[in-house]
C-alpha cells in the first residue's frame, strides 16, 4: 500500500514539474508576482562598443575594433612607401676555365683545344631592392646586392626601367648608392631609427626572390643592436625583425608604422636556406651619414686609430683589476700609428671616445670611425688601475678588401 502511495505521489511531482516548466518557457508573465514598474530613463554612460550579451563575445569584439584601426593604419604606411621601392637586377660577365680542359683523357677524347678557347665567357646575374631616397634618382642600397655588377638595372615600382650606375660602395657598412637619370621620383622620408623601440610595428618591403614585384610584410622590432650577425665587418648594429625577408629583399625599406624609413633590410638567420623568423636591418642612424658622404665623395671616409681592440671579458676584468667591464680592451697597437704616436699601449682600456662613455669594442670602434681623417680626438684610458687621457690625431681608415 506505501510502495502504491509513494509511485502516486512521484507520478504527481513529475507531472507539476512539467507543467511548471511549460509555463515558464511559454507564458513567464503568468508566474510574475509583482506588476511591472516603469523605471524612470537614465542617460547612457559613454562606454566601448560592445556587445551586450555577455563576455562571451567581448574577444571577438575586441579583435575586430582593432582589426578596423589597423587596417587603414598599415594600409597608409604601407602606400607612401612602396612607391619609392625599386627592383635590382645587375648582371657581369665571368672568365669560366673548364677544369677537363687540362685533363689528358679528356684531350685524348676530344683533342686539344687551343690556348685561347680554355677559357668562356660566363654570365652572372643578381636581385636585390633598393629604396629612392632622393627625387633626382639616388637609390640607397646593399653593397652584396651590386658588388661585382657591371651592368645594373632598376624597375620602379610604376614598372618603368632604367639603367643605374654606381655613386658609391661601402663594403664595410654593406651599403651603396646607385643613381637613376630621372627626376620627379617618389621618395620615402628617413626616420631616426634610435626612436624605434623593441615591439614597435615595422614593415619590409622588397622584391622576394625578384619575381614577385613590390611586397609588403609586417612585423615587430625584435631587437635592437645586434652585433656579430655578417663577417668581417665591425660597424654592426643591427636592428632584429620577424618581418619575412627573402632572397631578393635585400637592400629594401624597413619601414615603421607611419611609412618612413628606419632601416635597409640586409641579411636573415636561417639553419635551413629559408626564412625562419629572423631578420637584420641596418638602422637608418648608421645608414644616413654614410648615404650623405657616398652622395658627396664617392667614398666613406672614416678616422683610424692603428690598434687591435676587443672586448672586456670578465677574465680580463679580473686581470686588470677593473670596477666593471665596460669599453673596449687594446689587445695590439700598429707601430708608427696614430695610436701609438698618442701613448696609446697594449692592455689599455678605452672607456671614452670625446667625452662619450663606450661600452664595448664596438661601441668605440663606431665613435672613432665616425670622426673624420685628421680629426684630433680625446680617449679616456684605464691604465693600471688609473685614468689616463690621451689626445690622438687620427689617421684614415683603409678600405675593406674583398675577396672575389
Amino acid at each position: 500500500m506505501l510502495k502504491r502511495l509513494w509511485l502516486v505521489f512521484a507520478q504527481v511531482c513529475t507531472v507539476c514539474v512539467a507543467a511548471l516548466f511549460t509555463v515558464s518557457a511559454l507564458r513567464p508573465e503568468w508566474l510574475a508576482r509583482t506588476p511591472a514598474v516603469s523605471m524612470p530613463s537614465v542617460p547612457p554612460v559613454p562606454a566601448p562598443a560592445l556587445p551586450a550579451t555577455g563576455a562571451a563575445n567581448t574577444k571577438p569584439a575586441l579583435e575586430a575594433t582593432l582589426a578596423s584601426q589597423t587596417k587603414s593604419g598599415f594600409s597608409d604606411a604601407a602606400k607612401r612607401a612602396l612607391p619609392a621601392v625599386v627592383k635590382i637586377s645587375t648582371s657581369a660577365e665571368r672568365r669560366y676555365r673548364n677544369p677537363f680542359v687540362d685533363d689528358p683523357v679528356f684531350e685524348r677524347f676530344f683533342g686539344r683545344k687551343r690556348q685561347n678557347e680554355r677559357a668562356e665567357e660566363q654570365p652572372l646575374t643578381g636581385q636585390g631592392s633598393g629604396v629612392l631616397v632622393r627625387a633626382d634618382g639616388y637609390i640607397l642600397t646593399n653593397n652584396h646586392v651590386v658588388d661585382g655588377a657591371e651592368k645594373i638595372q632598376v624597375e620602379l615600382y610604376d614598372k618603368r626601367v632604367f639603367s643605374a650606375k654606381k655613386v658609391g660602395v661601402d663594403p664595410e657598412s654593406d651599403l651603396a648608392v646607385i643613381r637613376i637619370e630621372a627626376t620627379d621620383l617618389p621618395t620615402v622620408a628617413l626616420e631616426d631609427s634610435s626612436k624605434l623601440a623593441v615591439g614597435d610595428l615595422v614593415l619590409a618591403i622588397g622584391n622576394p626572390f625578384g619575381v614577385f614585384g613590390n611586397s609588403v610584410t609586417m612585423g615587430i622590432v625584435s631587437a635592437l643592436g645586434r652585433t656579430q650577425i655578417s663577417d668581417g665587418s665591425p660597424f654592426e648594429s643591427f636592428i632584429q625583425t620577424d618581418a619575412a625577408i627573402n632572397q631578393g629583399n635585400s637592400g629594401g625599406a624597413l619601414v615603421n608604422a607611419s611609412g618612413d624609413l628606419v632601416g635597409i633590410n640586409t641579411s636573415i638567420f636561417t639553419r635551413t636556406g629559408d626564412f625562419s623568423g629572423i631578420g637584420f636591418a641596418i638602422p637608418t642612424e648608421i645608414a644616413r651619414p654614410i648615404l650623405e658622404q657616398l652622395i658627396a665623395n664617392g667614398e666613406v671616409r672614416r678616422g683610424y686609430l692603428g690598434a687591435t681592440l676587443g672586448s672586456v671579458t670578465p677574465e680580463l676584468q679580473a686581470r686588470l683589476s677593473l670596477k666593471e667591464s665596460k669599453g673596449a680592451f687594446v689587445a695590439a697597437v700598429i707601430d708608427g700609428g696614430p695610436g701609438a704616436r698618442a701613448g696609446v699601449r697594449p692592455n689599455d682600456v678605452i672607456v671614452e671616445v670625446n667625452g662619450r662613455a663606450v661600452n664595448d669594442r664596438t661601441d668605440a670602434i663606431s665613435a672613432i670611425a665616425a670622426s673624420a681623417p685628421e680629426q684630433t680626438i680625446s680617449l679616456k684610458l684605464l691604465r693600471g688601475g688609473d685614468a689616463k687621457e690621451v689626445k690622438v690625431l687620427l689617421g684614415k681608415r683603409p678600405p675593406l678588401r674583398t675577396q672575389r
